[in-house]
């Protein structure tokens, strides 16, 4: 870590920091170096004071609910007297009149298709190129290669004819339900022919059409050969290769080699809950990835079974229209970037008065810094838009907040008012109980809205901490607050006129292993009428497409306006058992279940500094944790602790034998250090005992003052 200062415009940078913006970053905006750095001092010491003064509100709050708590304890459960006291502190606004969004210049990825949304680390070159490629993604590699498809050989090396077979039944059933062929199937076509522009696709009975002749839209040629036909169905394209020599066509009469769908629609860079950025040169590594993939000229190298590979970002998809005209189609994924929230600071710069800046507002600058090259290339945004997701937002006085942020920053660099666009995560109570009001505040520039069931949790528990021990963290997703939540975010969304304009959004699907249970489950995502939903790789985000060919989301979005909306009561009920007469083995079980998983995810976070790890749970299931899973599993515990439900003894002896398994887990990683047994000495055992015993004073229940901090300790 570089440890000299460049001292200029009231601000200490740290001097690689500075040669990063100054040599890499503003060359090519026509920003002049000393413009941006008297912008960003300026910006930062105005607003500085606003953001430390909307954490001490957070904190008078949450000191105020647990007062509330603290004196009604003995008393049966009143929600109108609890709902009261949330409007007389000013935590529970009140609703104003309805109004619809005015967000101008989105692009069609984020107004007019419904798809996945992919989420990674940005500190990885290698994975943010991967996912930007992810638009278009091979169904045959991602069925074969996942549990989807099943035989008995299971997924080797070697081929397997039969699971190749499988792959091609799935496929043409896939057709047959999109793209329906008038009185035949695609498994009956022999040969496929462009004819005049015009599709012809030949059967042993004769020639036949899709029935909706719409959904045809062109074709490719290669060397005067058709190679692919391009099909569109509820704004999501597919191509179906025609290559009768490839490998993958053998048997198949019609010569159809794959069938490539499109993907990621949009993907998230995130600086923030999937990265473990803790001082100036690790943000420099995000910054860098996101400034290259804005230019269009990231690269990656590396080494894969003894060969070396060169991964870059895909061009745009070329083909003919059937009116015989040469139109392209964007090749990428189109890329946002989250920011992180307004609680942490950081060392790349300080202030005048030697304090470190806060790094909401240090993102919001140099994210926005880097995607002005986008601006001047169209790579990315098709209409001068710059896509910030912005994090644990407690409600519409810190989203306000944001949208004054982000005006500071169009003024230094120059931008037209509202060219950034915010993407809210309703991932804090506050946000969820006010969401009406935060959207208003931002109703130029809101892009976005989502579901964080993890993070929600955790600032559930954290916020009604004195509430009583909460209920087991399994039973959450079936309680009347989480249903409610899940329904409000959309009810208020589609009452706001984000149908058409932005997108909802819901969680991500956390077992990265397990597609065949996605493909069953994650449609539900679809039904509740979110337009997109995350998934943790580009795997999943082909087989995740699927369901939006099944569902029309702007017709759902017609059908879910005309229910009753989310009850207020049900989204401020408080999931505690006062009297709870769990075993002592299911106590156990339950703080295993979650001491594993903050284990698993905290010694690599601190000895490695992975912000997004797949962890195997106690079961050995790989489940995808990132800080918003680690919130929740230590806010649990903290609250059992708290109420008396479990021992410090009880949980320590826990944590220990549960480090042994998680030592276990990582034999084959020549970078993991063990835990045990010497507990004492291992900075991340120390980390996640600290986030247990220690999480009840942490600030909303977040993790990364302590992450950070021992991260520093280990990186020093």
């Amino acid at each position: 870590m570089s440890k000299k200062y460049i001292n200029t415009e009231n601000l200490s940078i740290s001097e690689n920091f500075y040669k990063f913006i100054n040599d890499e970053a503003i060359p090519g905006t026509e920003i002049k170096k000393e413009k941006f750095w008297k912008g960003l001092s300026q910006a930062s010491h105005e607003l500085t004071p606003k953001n430390i003064e909307l954490l001490r509100i957070r904190k008078k709050l949450q000191i105020d609910i647990d007062r509330w708590h603290l004196e009604n304890y003995e008393k049966e459960f009143n929600l109108r007297e609890y709902k009261s006291y949330l409007e007389k502190i000013g935590y529970l606004k009140k609703e104003g009149p309805d109004f619809k969004i005015k967000t101008k210049n989105v692009d069609y990825e984020i107004s007019s298709i419904a798809g996945p949304q992919l989420v990674v680390p940005i500190m990885n070159s290698r994975y943010a190129l991967n996912a930007a490629n992810a638009r278009w993604m091979s169904l045959y590699d991602s069925l074969y290669g996942t549990d989807v498809i099943t035989s008995e050989e299971s997924i080797t090396e070697r081929y397997d004819p039969e699971r190749g077979l499988q792959v091609i039944k799935y496929t043409k059933k896939f057709l047959d339900d999109n793209f329906k062929l008038k009185n035949s199937s695609w498994n009956n076509l022999n040969k496929i022919l462009i004819n005049n522009h015009k599709l012809e696709l030949h059967t042993y009975k004769g020639i036949s059409k899709i029935e909706d002749d719409e959904k045809y839209i062109g074709y490719r040629l290669d060397k005067e050969k058709i190679s692919a036909i391009i099909l569109k169905n509820n704004n999501l394209h597919i191509e179906i290769i025609i290559n009768p020599s490839a490998f993958s066509a053998k048997g198949d009469p019609a010569g159809i080699s794959d069938i490539i769908v499109e993907s990621a629609i949009s993907t998230i860079c995130d600086h923030e809950d999937s990265v473990a950025a803790v001082d100036a040169d690790d943000k420099i590594i995000g910054y860098r990835n996101w400034l290259g993939l804005m230019k269009k000229d990231l690269v990656a190298e590396f080494e894969k079974d003894g060969k070396k590979l060169r991964r870059k970002l895909n061009p745009n998809r070329s083909y003919i229209s059937k009116n015989g005209k040469k139109e392209n189609l964007h090749g990428r994924s189109l890329l946002l970037n989250r920011n992180v929230g307004h609680l942490m600071t950081n060392s790349a710069v300080l202030l005048q008065d030697g304090s470190e800046i806060p790094e909401g507002i240090l993102d919001a600058f140099v994210t926005s810094l880097c995607a002005i090259h986008d601006l001047n290339n169209k790579n990315n945004s098709r209409t001068n838009s710059i896509y910030i997701v912005k994090p644990k937002q407690h409600g519409p006085d810190e989203t306000s907040f944001t949208n004054l942020l982000f005006s500071k920053v169009e003024d230094v660099l120059g931008l037209k008012r509202f060219t950034i666009k915010c993407g809210i995560m309703d991932e804090e109570r506050r946000t969820t109980v006010n969401l009406k009001e935060c959207i208003r505040t931002l109703e130029n520039r809101v892009f976005f809205i989502n579901t964080g069931f993890l993070d929600r949790t955790g600032d559930e528990m954290h916020t009604s901490m004195e509430a009583g021990p909460m209920i087991k963290k399994g039973d959450m997703k079936t309680s009347a607050w989480i249903n409610a939540y899940e329904n409000n975010n959309v009810d208020i969304g589609l009452k706001c006129g984000f149908s058409g304009v932005a997108q909802i959004g819901k969680g991500m699907w956390a077992m990265p292993d397990k597609m065949a249970d996605m493909i069953n489950q994650k449609i539900s995502h679809l039904k509740a009428g979110a337009n997109c939903a995350w998934v943790p790789s580009p795997t999943a985000a082909a087989l995740h497409a699927l369901h939006y060919h099944k569902i029309n989301i702007f017709n759902k979005h017609s059908e879910l306006e005309k229910r009753k909306h989310a009850n207020l009561d049900d989204l401020l009920s408080i999931p505690v058992l006062k009297k709870p007469n769990w075993s002592t083995e299911e106590i156990n079980k339950e703080i295993s279940n979650s001491a594993q998983t903050i284990l698993g995810y905290v010694v690599r976070w601190i000895d490695q500094g992975v912000g997004c790890s797949k962890v195997p749970d106690i079961n050995n299931i790989g489940l995808m944790e990132d800080r918003a899973t680690l919130r929740i599993s230590s806010q649990h515990i903290a609250n059992w602790l708290y109420h008396g439900i479990c021992s410090r003894k009880q949980v320590l002896e826990i944590m220990k034998k549960m480090a042994k398994i998680v030592d276990g887990q990582n034999k084959n990683d020549k970078l993991y250090q063990k835990m045990s047994p010497f507990y004492d000495r291992s900075i991340a055992f120390k980390t996640a005992c600290e986030l247990v015993f220690q999480g009840k004073d942490q600030p909303s229940g977040y993790t990364e003052p302590l992450l950070h901090l021992n991260r520093l300790i280990k990186k020093n």
